[in-house]
């Protein structure tokens, strides 16, 4: 996900993705960030809310319901007074190409 410097959530858009950095996929150990699984970040700031767009690397993850708790839980601590609600979206669908360099490097690729 590109955050652009010009909008006006900028700064609440970053404090939710530094927040997410700290959220693991538990098989690989690398930040969902940085695996490429988190699409878009939504401030509704007159609602206090933050929706967090994400994806899994595969429908049928077993751990999905831990990794969105755990992203709803680090939104919340970062931003408190704020709701956080984690959508799970399908499309674009989850590649390995979507993984930052970053990443990559964590994987050794």
């Amino acid at each position: 996900m590109e955050l652009n410097i010009a909008d006006s959530d900028y700064r609440t858009k970053m404090t939710v993705l530094e927040a997410l950095h700290q959220v693991a996929d538990p098989e690989l150990g690398i930040n969902i960030v940085d695996l490429g699984l988190v699409y878009n970040v939504v401030v509704n700031e007159p609602q206090k809310e933050i929706i967090v767009e994400m994806t899994l690397s595969t429908p049928s993850c077993p751990l999905g319901n831990f990794i969105t708790s755990h992203a709803t839980i680090a939104t919340e601590n970062a931003l408190p007074g704020y709701h956080a609600t984690v959508n799970l979206v399908w499309e674009p669908k989850w590649s390995a190409d979507f993984i930052s360099a970053q990443g990559k490097a964590e994987l050794g690729w």
